[in-house]
């Protein structure tokens, strides 16, 4: 099958109407919903559009009843929508890919991250890294083995010309449990997003090595776009609620809207002042510099990310001899059984690529 076959373009088709309905103000018709999404960590700014929506009752005025769990990675959100726990998840995009790739069909339906947001942050006290080359054989922290963060990790090191097998992964989570590893010296270096970063930056114990903070940064450091935090949910749960799917775009769509009118001072008041960690203007300063993580409308970059050494693919197990699916899912068309996109994934922009 080429990219521009009919049966894809229809697809891609209805992915646009998602787009235009997203902008939309008008009050949804349809029935009251409840929903659950697992979030990979509500306090991090990376999924910040996750509660803006919620606090600016934008789930509400779509009719949908939806509750927020929080959950330490966004590995554990892949896992629960898989089991049908949840409804949908938030997290990494490098977790459709994989399960993708095993059989198990789950889609993105809106790609609110453009960037990753992230930051490999060093042991301040340590002076011999320097650079990314300088982490082989570390212990590295992330927030889960197999999570976003562990690819982010093995992509930087990839990109730096050194073999990722050759770090050692450690599972530390975000926060107080990341910092608290840095420390006591169980990990050199490791993946991290705000507010973490500017706890250990502004106290001089972390250092930021490689940054991933901005899709400008993502470029530098990896030579190409890097799509990081979206939600997603099994492909015949969204076949089988199209309206409500469509909902819950139209809330995230409205959300990333509001970001890009709005100070970040003003986004953060609409945040639990529980999420500041006592300082809301280190809050405020850290999401002023990342507010360029955040795409507009749902839709995936509109240059599709690379299918080279510095982007994920390589980095995620099951993918490396699946390049013809990976173009598919990596340009944002979930892939099925029969290895055809979605109708019903996130508005994404037309791919282009080798033969399917």
């Amino acid at each position: 099958m080429r990219f521009g076959s009919p049966r894809l373009l229809a697809a891609i088709a209805s992915l646009v109407v998602l787009a235009a309905c997203g902008g939309s103000t008008a009050p949804t018709s349809g029935g009251n919903v409840s929903l659950k999404i697992m979030v990979g960590g509500l306090n991090k700014q990376i999924y910040l559009p996750n509660m803006l929506a919620q606090r600016l009752g934008y789930f509400k005025a779509e009719n949908l009843d939806v509750t927020l769990i929080d959950e330490g990675s966004g590995q554990a959100s892949e896992e629960e929508v898989v089991a049908g726990n949840v409804d949908a998840g938030s997290g990494a995009y490098s977790h459709p890919m994989v399960l993708n790739t095993q059989g198990k069909k789950i889609e993105t339906i809106c790609q609110f991250g453009i960037a990753p947001g992230e930051a490999e942050v060093v042991d301040a006290s340590l002076t011999n890294i320097t650079g990314p080359k300088d982490l082989a054989g570390k212990n590295l922290g992330v927030t889960d083995l197999g999570s976003g963060t562990h690819v982010l990790t093995q992509a930087i090191l990839g990109t730096a010309g050194v073999d990722p097998g050759s770090a050692h992964y450690v599972a530390v989570g975000a926060g107080d449990t990341f910092i608290a590893a840095l420390q006591q010296k169980k990990i050199a270096a490791g993946m991290t997003t705000y507010p973490t970063i500017s706890r250990l930056v502004n106290s001089g114990k972390g250092k930021i090595l490689v940054s991933l903070l901005t899709p400008a940064d993502t470029r530098a450091a990896l030579g190409g776009d890097y799509p990081f935090i979206g939600v997603f949910a099994k492909n015949d749960w969204v076949s089988s609620n199209k309206d409500t799917a469509q909902r819950l775009v139209n809330a995230y769509v409205k959300t990333l809207k509001y970001i890009h009118s709005h100070t970040a001072d003003q986004i953060a008041s609409q945040m639990p002042t529980d999420y500041f960690a006592g300082d809301k203007a280190a809050y405020v300063s850290d999401l002023q510099s990342q507010l360029s993580i955040f795409g507009t409308d749902c839709k995936m970059p509109q240059i599709p990310p690379k299918l080279d050494s510095g982007l994920p693919n390589h980095y995620v197990a099951g993918t490396a001899r699946r390049p013809a699916m990976l173009a598919v899912i990596l340009a944002g068309a979930a892939v099925r059984g029969d290895a055809q996109p979605s109708s019903w994934a996130s508005p994404m922009r037309r791919p282009s690529g080798p033969r399917m």
